[in-house]
């Protein structure tokens, strides 16, 4: 009896011991690894933004967990993050020129693992990393003052994230703005009312073409029939980028005096949620959520997804639940709301200081 009972706990064990093993292999260390991450901007200027995280089961975030893992502060105000391949670029934003950068940490633990400052970043934006050694930023470059604000050209920023450097500065047109991949092209927005799509040879960090649009335009992504979708003020345009041809130009209503944005795909990249927003006669900020199918010949805005103006939008490919942000104000926390993909709310979780941005992982 003894010696089978031996036995049993020797397999216990070693099962045991088997299946540890096999869970570090296949799950990623560290408290971030999975969940979502919440980029919140702060209020511009204050150099208080920060970024949270929560597990999707969870009802309560983990506040400013850079400062929790590094013991200090962003110190600056979080314009946007990029994660993938072990990685996350944290775009940091700071009033005065010379003082903006990007961090650069474990995306699983958060803990920092090099810093880009000035003179390779100014004014940094967006960020996409492609592989373990290899991302992009987006960078306005310094800046002027209004009404001649972009007063020099953007660049893409080619990051080493082995050595964490600037290896090149790619230069685009003025405002260099949100960056898409498809296939080995990439594809640069920007903010500075030029027009047209800066189009870059990942394999050569070249630019190679500019396709035509309205002024500002932003890539957004690639759909389930791998066609590039953009937006430039009220147009979208469906693009083939095999060929790099504009297939299709769709109106996003015919008010000029609202702005569509915070685009974001569904799990299935059939479905494009946006928000359509405008100011009303006290300069307060008024708008709708909408969705339309990637197949629609036309974008129907007189039936909205959700009745309510959002600061952040995106689509947990996970679960396919709708996660919004709600900015009360840029002097208290903000909120994430959940959907359904029915438009029922689910839940909110407070987060921190203009949450407009979330990371699946």
């Amino acid at each position: 009896m003894k010696k089978q009972l031996t036995r049993f706990l020797a397999v216990v064990l070693l099962t045991s011991a088997v299946w540890s093993c096999r869970e570090r292999e296949t799950l990623p260390d560290g408290d971030y690894a999975r969940g979502v991450l919440v980029v919140n901007e702060g209020l511009w200027g204050s150099n208080n933004g920060s970024i949270s995280f929560f597990k999707r089961e969870d009802r309560e975030a983990q506040l400013d967990v850079f400062e929790k893992e590094n013991g200090i502060s962003l110190n600056g105000g979080a314009q946007s993050l990029a994660e993938g391949h072990g990685h996350a670029l944290i775009m940091v934003d700071l009033r005065n020129a010379g003082l903006d950068k990007v961090e650069i940490v474990n995306s699983n633990t958060f803990k920092r693992i090099g810093t880009l400052t000035a003179p390779d970043i100014e004014n940094p934006r967006y960020g996409l990393v492609v592989s373990e050694t290899k991302a992009y930023v987006t960078c306005w470059g310094t800046t002027g003052t209004f009404p001649n604000f972009y007063i020099n050209p953007g660049y893409v920023a080619v990051v080493d994230l082995t050595t964490q450097r600037v290896t090149k500065k790619i230069p685009v047109a003025k405002g260099a703005e949100r960056l898409v991949a498809a296939g080995q092209r990439l594809y640069v927005g920007n903010a500075a009312e030029v027009s047209g799509l800066t189009v870059i040879n990942m394999a050569t960090d070249e630019v190679v073409s500019t396709l035509t649009t309205a002024a500002s335009p932003n890539p957004i992504g690639v759909d389930a029939d791998n066609k590039l979708w953009a937006y430039a003020g009220l147009n979208l345009y469906k693009i083939n980028p095999s060929s790099g041809t504009i297939e299709s130009t769709l109106p996003i209503g015919n008010n000029p005096t609202k702005s569509a944005g915070s685009f974001a795909f569904s799990p299935d990249r059939r479905t494009l949620y946006f928000v359509l927003s405008a100011y009303d006669a006290n300069w307060n900020a008024i708008g709708e959520t909408y969705q339309f199918a990637t197949n629609a010949t036309q974008v129907n805005v007189s039936t909205p997804f959700v009745r309510r103006l959002f600061s952040g939008l995106a689509v947990d490919p996970m679960q396919g639940l709708i996660y919004a942000g709600v900015t009360p104000s840029y002097a208290q926390s903000g909120y994430v709301v959940r959907y359904r993909p029915d438009g029922s709310l689910v839940d909110s979780i407070r987060a921190e200081i203009g949450p407009k941005e979330f990371i699946f992982k």
